[in-house]
């Protein structure tokens, strides 16, 4: 089972950036995709971003052109860089890892907060 623990949430305003990690236990290169989820408040997660093996990048439209989905396999750390923040970006973020198909580990999340 791979251990996943985000990090870099908090409160900001509109207009600003935040930048979340992910730490993870195993060896990410190896991994067959990792990527980001968001649940606001009475929503359902939600995809936000994902990036495979490979490096082929993902995103929800509502995230496109604002945020950076990218992974440092030295440090088996995933990233997702938020810009132009808005307060609909408000959730609590979700890092998951396939290693393979069928077999997914989800971290603790991580709140963020955008104010108007």
């Amino acid at each position: 089972q791979v251990q996943l623990v985000e990090s870099g949430g908090g409160l900001v305003q509109a207009g600003g950036s935040l930048r979340l990690s992910c730490a993870a236990s195993g060896n990410i290169f190896s991994f067959y995709s990792m990527g980001w989820y968001r649940q606001a408040p009475g929503k359902q997660r939600d995809l936000v971003a994902t990036i495979s093996r490979g490096g082929s990048t993902n995103y929800a439209d509502s995230v496109k052109g604002r945020s950076t989905i990218s992974r440092d396999n030295a440090k088996n750390t995933l990233y997702l860089q938020m810009n132009s923040l808005k307060p609909e970006d408000t959730a609590v973020y979700y890092c998951r890892a396939t290693v393979r198909i069928g077999l997914t580990s989800w971290g603790q999340g991580t709140q963020v907060t955008v104010s108007s």
